[in-house]
């Protein structure tokens, strides 16, 4: 009796048909010894059956390994390598019917490195490469795989992704600013998770589309913009108008996600923005003025401010001169004045006493 490999897996009609041959083989018995002649047309139709369950067993055998082969871990599906405002982003699915525990690690490679690890042992379906220091000009490519105790799956590849032409970049943010009868369309570049937009793209143009609101299937296009800030006119007033804008750059084959649509009114007056300017203008002229003014006449200036103040002549001399005495003079004015005191001090007499000092007391007259 020929003993059968134990079948995981449904096999094929061809599988039991050849099962059903070799049931058949099994159970032949053996022809006895005839006459010369007869034995010769029995053996050949047994030689058949021999050949044909020798191919069947070959059949059993091969698909008991691809049993075998089947119960190996299977690999993540649908691996992509994407990128946003410069990022870099491996993602992809669990393996189908994927068992509860899986881990999943990946690597990345780009044109002038092999492959370096990326994310290790992790449960989450993608892994943010930006950490891993990535140039905003590199190629990159990603794989990833299944880990599920001691058994691991095969790699399994994304596309290869070149950053500064395949990024998606995102909407720019816009405001709009009333003045008079126009409107001012202020943008701002998304932000970038490596370098920044202008430091990466050497041409940045905007394509800004505006309408009334209200009639939104007869909007105005403005194309190839290079300044952030963009007057529109020829606005009706008191009137509400709706913007929005995109990015183009050159190298990027593909436009910026549309910035959100943002409206304001207009204001029912048209004062020219000439007008303050000249406003303006001469006030600062007038400012400039008196600053040289204070400079060039400062000296008179500060004379008028805070003038000197001196004593009369008569009055100084006597207040300079040396006393003859150490007693004080006294003098009977005819004009009674203020008194006025000088004290100086003077050292020790050798016989030990202490002189006070001298005094000089005025009471001059003023005139003669």
């Amino acid at each position: 009796m020929i003993h059968l490999f134990p079948r995981s897996l449904p096999t094929p009609p061809v599988v039991d048909e050849c099962e059903r041959e070799l049931n058949e083989t099994a159970s032949f018995k053996l022809p006895t010894l005839e006459p010369p002649g007869c034995g010769r047309d029995r053996a050949e139709p047994n030689l058949r059956i021999n050949m044909s369950a020798a191919v069947c067993v070959f059949i059993l055998t091969l698909s008991t390994l691809n049993g075998v082969v089947s119960g190996v871990l299977s690999s993540p599906t649908n691996v992509q390598l994407t990128s946003r405002n410069l990022n870099l982003m491996l993602t992809w699915d669990p393996p189908a019917e994927a068992p509860s525990g899986l881990l999943y690690t990946t690597e990345f490679t780009s044109t002038v490195t092999s492959y370096i690890p990326g994310c290790v042992n992790i449960t989450t379906l993608h892994c943010d490469l930006t950490t891993f220091r990535i140039s905003p000009y590199g190629i990159y490519r990603g794989r990833v795989r299944v880990l599920l105790g001691a058994e691991a799956s095969a790699w399994v590849e994304s596309k290869n992704n070149t950053l500064d032409k395949e990024t998606l970049i995102g909407p720019p943010s816009v405001t709009l600013h009333p003045i008079d009868q126009t409107l001012e369309v202020s943008i701002k570049d998304p932000e970038f998770k490596v370098s920044s937009l202008r430091n990466v793209y050497s041409v940045i143009t905007y394509n800004i589309t505006y309408w009334k609101k209200g009639q939104e299937e007869q909007p105005i296009s403005l194309s190839n913009i290079q300044q952030d800030r963009v007057i529109l006119k020829e606005l009706d007033p008191l009137s509400e108008y709706c913007a929005q804008v995109q990015i183009i750059t050159y190298r990027n084959k593909n436009p910026s996600e549309p910035s959100s649509v943002v409206c304001e009114r207009t204001s029912d007056t048209d004062n020219s923005p000439v007008v303050t300017a000249v406003i303006v203008c001469v006030i600062i002229a007038v400012a400039v003025i008196l600053i040289v003014l204070a400079i060039v006449k400062w000296k008179s200036i500060s004379q008028f401010l805070w003038p000197k103040v001196s004593l009369p002549r008569h009055f100084e001399e006597s207040l300079l001169a040396t006393p003859e005495s150490s007693i004080c003079l006294v003098v009977q004015p005819t004009e009674e004045i203020d008194p006025v005191s000088v004290v100086t001090a003077e050292e020790r007499s050798p016989q030990g006493t202490a002189e006070s000092g001298s005094c000089k007391h005025l009471n001059g007259t003023v005139g003669d």
